[in-house]
């Protein structure tokens, strides 16, 4: 039997790979161009480079993107510390150094760090790091913000931005439950599982090219086409009306599509309806000698400032603000805080934004109620997307999760 998996971002990867590594015969149609969804690359003729859509990292904790990537053998596309270090620095300080700070939690799982003045956010005490063990035990249906102050030294220069990138939303109104699963499966497990992890030398090097060849290599049937119909016969998935025809269903369906695209197809099905969006900036130049690969950025529009061996690029999560900002405004106004969080002289070199305007479903309490899960009421057809009941919000990890749950299904079902 064939197996259908339908959107080839990184659930749809995740899911074709699963597949094809347990032997079954695998279709994978993407709509678009690229594979890749929201982590594709491409070149770009403003920078003259090629570019990630948005800056995306993992965590050397994520076990579902550290097995995809050990099965499609790109392991080695990834780079970080050794250690866990994050770097901050403060627009607002007038010091030379902008009052930077690293915070660097030791590896194991007993957090000795917070004892250390030198590991941990200045103006903290140990006392004030109970706010994680209470974002631990939070109880369904909470906000953060009923669970942890959301004021102080602590949320202003760690919690906030760290959380804000995470669940690109405000983090005081999201989830308690969702933010818990990121706590759980990161800090909690100590430094170790915390390494920053960037895609070299592109997201698309990292995670979709290698599954792409992964896929032919085991005779993966790799289509250029868009889903417009569904056709079903009791709880049975019959037949899939593509853009170039129909094609009958003689095994499994994943629908490994956005969110509003899987409600259009399967009308009735409840999925989230609130998004929010991520603004990316790329500067075509080199990052000086001594930038860290990811800095943190207190203060201003920037947040998060990532140094590739090319270029600079930053990120602002949860950009409802700045999204329908003008682009050549918004590229000075990002450029100046760099050269100032980076003590740059540069004039300012070619550059490019990128709005993603629904890049993620907004982390809340009611936005996660709506998520489905994987299995439907339609015997052979699954979902996967990070918008389905994977227990995170939306990252990597929950997507590529999501395909290896959805493809477990289609298996069993075949």
């Amino acid at each position: 039997m064939t197996i259908h998996v339908i959107g080839a971002g990184l659930a749809g990867l995740s899911a074709a790979v699963e597949l094809a590594a347990a032997g079954h015969k695998v279709v994978l149609s993407e709509s678009a161009p690229q594979a890749g969804g929201r982590c594709r690359s491409y070149a770009d003729a403003a920078t003259g480079l090629t570019i990630d859509n948005g800056n995306h990292l993992v965590l050397s904790g994520n076990g579902a993107v550290m097995a995809y990537l050990g099965r499609i053998g790109a392991s080695d596309q990834l780079r970080g510390p050794e250690h866990t270090a994050f770097g901050f620095v403060d627009l607002k300080n007038a010091s030379p150094d902008k009052g930077a700070f690293t915070v660097a939690p030791n590896d194991g799982p007993v957090p000795w760090w917070i004892f250390s003045a030198a590991r941990r956010v200045p103006g903290t005490g140990p006392l004030d790091y109970l706010a994680l063990a209470r974002l631990l035990r939070t109880p369904a249906g909470a906000t953060v913000g009923e669970v942890v102050a959301t004021h102080g030294p602590l949320w202003d220069k760690l919690l906030e931005p760290v959380l804000l990138a995470a669940l690109n939303t405000p983090p005081a109104a999201a989830s308690a439950t969702l933010t818990s699963a990121v706590v759980r499966g990161s800090l909690a497990r100590g430094g170790a599982a915390c390494r920053p992890l960037i895609a070299h030398p592109t997201l698309a090097a990292a995670f979709v090219d290698p599954a792409l060849a992964y896929l032919r290599e085991r005779g993966a049937d790799i289509r250029t086409r868009r889903l417009t119909a569904l056709e079903f016969g009791g709880k049975q998935l019959t037949s899939l009306t593509f853009a170039d025809g129909i094609e009958p269903v003689d095994g499994a369906v994943i629908l490994a599509v956005p969110a509003p695209v899987a409600a259009t197809l399967l009308p009735g099905l409840r999925v989230p309806t609130a998004f929010n969006p991520i603004v990316s900036l790329h500067f075509a130049v080199p990052p000086p000698p001594n930038a860290p690969a990811i800095l943190g950025v207190l203060g201003g529009i920037t947040e998060w400032i990532f140094a590739f061996p090319d270029r600079i690029s930053v990120t602002i999560s949860a950009a409802n603000a700045v999204v329908d900002r003008d682009r050549a405004d918004l590229a000075a106004a990002i450029w100046a805080e760099v050269t100032a969080a980076l003590a740059l002289t540069a004039p300012m070199p070619a550059w490019q934004v990128v709005k993603e305007r629904r890049a993620t479903f907004a982390a809340t309490v009611e936005q996660d109620a709506l998520r489905p899960p994987a299995a439907t009421a339609t015997r052979n057809l699954f979902l996967a997307g990070d918008w389905t009941q994977t227990g995170l919000p939306s990252t990597i990890e929950g997507a590529i999760r999501s395909g290896v749950t959805a493809a477990t299904l289609a298996q069993a079902k075949s």
